[in-house]
C-alpha cells in the first residue's frame, strides 16, 4: 500500500519545522556538548553548579581552587540571562545542586538589553530553581568591570545595585560582589588581570575571584 503524497509532505514539513526550531535555539549545540563532557567526567547530586557566560566558562582551575567542594561548571560562552533560561534544565536543574552560582548580565548590558529586562530574567531563573529545589542557595554574581566595556560602567553599576537589593529581599539568594576587588586605586579596572582582549580574565584575575568566592564555598 502506497503512502499518500499528502502524508509524506506532512512528515517532511513537521521534520523541517522541528529541525528549524532546534537550529534557532541559541547555544543548543554548546550546551549539549558541555552536558556530554560533564556526564563523561562524572558528577554527583548536591554539587555547586557554576553557570552563565564565558567569565565562568573560562575558569579552568575552578575545581582545583576549591578541592573540598564538588563543582560542576556548565557555563557556555557568550550567553545572556534569557538564553540561560532556555537551557536551565540541562545546565542546572538536572544536577539537583545544593548551590548555584550564576554569572549573567555582562553580555546582556553589552547587547543593549534594558536593566529591567535583565532583572526579570534573573528573577525567573531564581524562581524556577527554587520551584524545584526550595533549599538551594542561589548566588547571583555581579557583572565584572573590564577595560573593553568600561564605557558602560554606569549601566553595570546600576545592574549590580539591583542584584544586591534583590538578594537582600529573597530567601536563599546571595550577591557575590566581584566588582570592587577588580578595580585599581584610581577606581578603574586593573590592567594586570585581563588577557589581550581586555574582557576576559587571566589567572591573576581568577585568583581574585577565588578570594571573593571562598566564603560562599566553605
Amino acid at each position: 500500500m502506497k503512502t499518500p503524497i499528502s502524508t509524506i509532505l506532512l512528515i517532511l514539513f513537521l521534520f523541517n519545522l522541528q529541525f528549524s526550531f532546534a537550529q534557532e535555539i541559541p547555544f543548543q549545540e554548546d550546551v549539549n556538548k558541555r552536558a556530554l563532557e560533564i556526564d563523561a567526567a562524572g558528577w554527583e547530586k548536591g554539587s555547586a553548579v557554576f553557570t552563565g557566560s564565558s567569565s565562568v566558562r573560562m575558569w579552568k582551575n575552578l575545581q582545583d581552587q576549591f578541592p573540598d567542594v564538588s563543582i560542576i561548571n556548565s557555563a557556555f560562552g557568550g550567553s545572556q540571562a534569557d538564553q540561560l533560561l532556555l537551557h536551565l534544565d540541562k545546565t542546572v536543574l538536572r544536577y539537583a545542586p545544593a548551590q548555584i552560582f550564576i554569572y549573567e548580565g555582562d553580555n546582556d548590558i553589552n547587547a543593549g538589553q534594558e536593566i529591567s529586562a535583565i532583572m526579570k530574567n534573573l528573577d525567573e531563573l531564581t524562581t524556577n530553581i527554587h520551584m524545584r529545589y526550595p533549599n538551594a542557595l542561589v548566588h547571583l554574581i555581579a557583572a565584572k568591570p573590564s577595560p573593553s566595556r568600561w564605557d558602560k560602567k554606569t549601566s553595570y553599576e546600576a545592574l549590580n545595585d539591583l542584584i544586591r537589593q534583590y538578594a537582600t529581599t529573597h530567601d536563599n539568594v546571595f550577591f557575590v560582589n566581584v566588582w570592587d576587588i577588580m578595580l585599581d586605586d584610581t577606581g578603574k579596572p586593573r590592567a594586570d588581570i585581563f588577557i589581550e582582549d581586555n574582557l576576559h580574565m587571566n589567572e591573576k584575575g581568577y585568583e581574585l575571584w577565588k578570594e571573593i568566592f571562598t566564603p560562599f564555598l566553605k
